[in-house]
């Protein structure tokens, strides 16, 4: 029997592959060029950025921009987002947009120029990912800069969320920077004036009240719309089929009553709360901290249910001085009734901790924005914003004399200046984190639950040979594993491994490096991260055999079809062996495209069906969709038929695989010669009539295993056991035709003969 062990001899060959990596990584980090902008202005007429603009002027500065003209009058500029910040997509390069800014920092308009993403080459129509970033033109971005107002929100493409979210942040950042330069005609607004006044909460005004006089004063605001004004909003804003989908029939039913209030405030926190609950309150928050109250009641739910799959309230954002705040499942409490005299009951009532990195005054006027979603056309929502207002009434209010203003040179001091060049990095642009942080941020829920997978394969494969001597619940256990990462990793989570990922990390060695763009998709690059391990423990078959959405659904299909007993093909070995090398083959001819032209590359590399059947989920044109089908179809009667012979990057993962230094899957010497058993059961047909296991072939479902423990269908084992109980069987004494052995023991001084009581004796004499 063989255990787990070292490949030694391979220990040269891993090494020389290492050191090559790390000699290629070495030299994948060249400086990136100058400005680009000139080389795309030959894609952009001057009127797509400006009406009625004529021509270009003459590039200046660095990063450059152009001054856009109609005549001798300069309408405004023109710059290249990727020049100013980062703007890496989910294909690891930039996405160019040139975009036309005026003297007073509004954009007027922009133009996608150059991109590498796949998903928006074949998937999803470009004119469709553009549309989302409308909210752009028009936009003041010098009160974005300024602090005034938050940055605009693009709409989210299912299916593109990383393109969408990297082209909005890039052209937002961009911007930022250009005005923060000080490179446009315009000079920037104060950020802030002279104060003539200090204003304080006072915190010596504790007494209570009822709801009808905080509601009177000012100190509770409301938002409240019918079914019906809704339905008009939408049909205004040219929704039609969002207007034609009423959450009730009868349009002068309720919609929401919202209502908002900070319950920090200790005369508003004592008459909602109640003094106990207050008291709870007060000593949670930590000094300056504020806590709001958001209660609603109607056909419509401020908390949706974002909060419970992802921890976040995705229908409320709370808005001050141009940034925003969505609030998470840890700043919630959920309040079951309101403590004021008067009060309504309200089906929801939450109390919302403001975190206290996000820079919150309860003193300045702020807004709570509720995002209106219904169903659009397929799988499309259409969002409507509602913003309610809030400005603490002065009553809760003291106010005290300025402090003398600081002199010049101090003052000089504290403003943030711009690092050399006149540029402000990332991290003092508005938005404050750069895109993969957020993303991150956003999918903390996501994350968390795919490692807690990761984590329970691990375990599976750690004690294999504990679970594969208990067939039928390791039959369980996989069936459910292989459900978890079809339902939960690749329909809902999209986290579908591709070879464009392998293109695309290749490239981005040779091109010019970026973790960025990897960090962006936080579940592919964990998933990564988990896949390369697994290399070198077991080679492929952890992604083919189990972290694959395509590939469970390939087995899980199968599975049902053997079920519904559908004969099953069993290809003839020699033809089989002709016909796994076609997905190497696959491999190389699209790796060898990607060094000539990264994007055709990835047009070709949609001979995988993932994009089709997991992250479109059959939602594409029908000639993607029968091909998709086909594959799943011949999957029926061949098990795995595509992982088998057409996956380019089962074929990938089988090159770096060969390094793996243990071997897990045990053999005997009588495996191949004579016996056949576990060639003929294996159901990818990974091991050789000699016996021997074709680890770039192999999945790793670990039925081998089971027949390798399994004393009656293994030959070996077979012989094992019948030899045991041919042993157990000579070594008893009825066996030996010996006398059935007594013992003596004494009764008052008398010996007294006592059988053995495991051979049979007759019984007693009764006379």
């Amino acid at each position: 029997m063989s255990d787990t062990r070292i490949y030694l001899p391979r220990r040269r060959y891993a090494t020389a592959l290492i050191l090559s990596f790390l000699i290629v990584l070495a030299q994948a980090f060249p400086g990136f060029a100058a400005g680009q902008l000139v080389d795309f202005l030959d894609k952009v007429q001057p009127s797509e950025l400006f009406q009625g603009a004529e021509r270009f002027g003459e590039p200046s500065g660095e990063p450059p921009i152009v001054p856009v003209l109609r005549g001798d009058d300069v309408l405004g500029y023109a710059y290249l987002n990727s020049d100013f910040t980062s703007s890496i997509g989910y294909s690891g390069k930039p996405i160019h947009i040139v975009v036309g800014i005026d003297a007073q920092g509004v954009i007027r308009g922009f133009k996608l120029v150059d991109h590498k993403e796949p998903i928006v080459l074949i998937g999803i129509p470009e004119e469709k990912v553009v549309a989302s970033m409308n909210a752009m033109i028009g936009k003041d971005m010098g009160r974005v800069a300024s602090g005034a107002e938050r940055p605009p929100q693009v709409d989210i493409v299912s299916g593109a969320t990383v393109t969408v979210l990297v082209m909005g942040d890039s052209v937002a950042r961009s911007a930022v920077q250009l005005i923060r330069s000080n490179r446009l005609d315009a000079q920037a607004t104060p950020v802030a004036a002279a104060v003539s006044e200090v204003r304080k909460l006072d915190l010596a005004k504790t007494e209570t009240s009822d709801w009808q006089t905080l509601l009177g004063d000012g100190s509770i605001r409301s938002l409240r719309l019918t079914v019906g004004e809704v339905s008009d909003a939408f049909r205004q804003a040219g929704e039609m089929i969002a207007a034609g989908k009423p959450e009730t029939r009868h349009p002068e039913d309720r919609f929401i009553d919202l209502y908002l209030a900070p319950v920090s405030v200790p005369a508003i926190g004592r008459t909602l709360l109640g003094d106990a609950a207050y008291d709870r309150l007060a000593e949670r928050l930590k000094p300056g901290q504020a806590a709001i109250l958001v209660a609603g009641d109607g056909a419509y739910s401020f908390k949706g249910s974002g909060y419970v799959r992802g921890g976040i309230f995705d229908r409320i954002e709370l808005l001050q001085d141009g940034q925003g705040l969505r609030f998470r499942d840890r700043d919630h409490t959920r309040i079951p009734a309101l403590a004021a005299d008067g009060a309504p009951r309200l089906r929801e009532i939450a109390l919302y901790v403001v975190p206290t990195e996000f820079a919150f005054d309860v003193l300045r006027p702020f807004e709570l924005q509720m995002l209106v979603q219904r169903s659009a056309e397929g799988r499309d929502k259409s969002v409507l914003t509602y913003n309610l207002g809030y400005t603490l009434p002065d009553a809760y209010v003291t106010i005290e004399s300025p402090p003398p203003a600081p002199a010049p040179a101090a003052a000089l001091a504290a403003s943030p200046m711009p690092p050399a060049g006149g540029l402000l990095t990332d991290q003092q642009i508005a938005e404050g984190q750069p895109l993969w942080l957020r993303m991150w941020d956003m999918n903390r829920i996501k994350i968390g639950v795919t490692a807690i997978g990761l984590l329970v394969l691990t375990g599976i494969f750690f004690f294999q040979d504990w679970l594969v001597k208990r067939p039928v619940m390791f039959a369980w256990i996989r069936r459910g594993f292989l459900l978890f990462t079809l339902v939960w990793l690749g329909w809902y989570a999209n986290a579908q491994l591709s070879v464009v990922n392998v293109l695309t990390f290749v490239n981005s060695l040779i091109t010019g490096f970026n973790w960025e763009f990897f960090l962006s998709a936080p579940l592919i690059f964990i998933l990564w991260a988990a896949v390369a391990a697994a290399l070198l423990f077991w080679g492929r078959g952890p992604f083919c055999g189990w972290l694959c959405p395509f590939g469970a659904l390939q087995e899980l299909t199968n599975n049902i079809a053997q079920w519904l007993k559908v004969p099953q093909i069993r290809l003839p070995w020699g033809l089989h062996e002709r016909l796994w090398p076609i997905k190497y083959i696959i491999f190389l001819g699209l790796f060898g495209l990607s060094l000539y032209s990264v994007a055709l590359a990835e047009v070709f590399a949609e001979v995988e069906p993932f994009k089709t059947a997991i992250i479109l989920k059959f939602a594409r044109e029908w000639p993607f969709v029968i091909f998709a089908l086909t594959v799943l179809s011949v999957g029926l009667f061949i098990e795995r038929f595509y992982c088998r012979y057409l996956c380019p990057l089962g074929a990938a993962l089988a090159i770096p695989g060969r390094i793996r230094m243990f071997e897990w899957l045990k053999r005997w010497p009588e495996c191949g010669s004579p016996c056949q058993r576990c060639a003929k059961e294996c159901p990818v047909q990974s091991i050789h009539p000699e016996g021997q296991i074709n680890v770039n072939e192999c999945i790793y479902c670990m039925h081998c295993q089971e027949l390798y423990h399994d004393d009656h269908r293994c030959p070996h084992m077979i012989q094992v056991r019948l030899k045991r109980e041919k042993f157990m069987a000579l070594s008893t004494p009825a066996s030996r035709g010996e006398a059935p052995a007594k013992t003596v023991v004494t009764h008052k001084g008398a010996p007294i003969e006592k059988a053995d009581p495991h051979v049979d004796h007759p019984a007693p004499s009764t006379n």
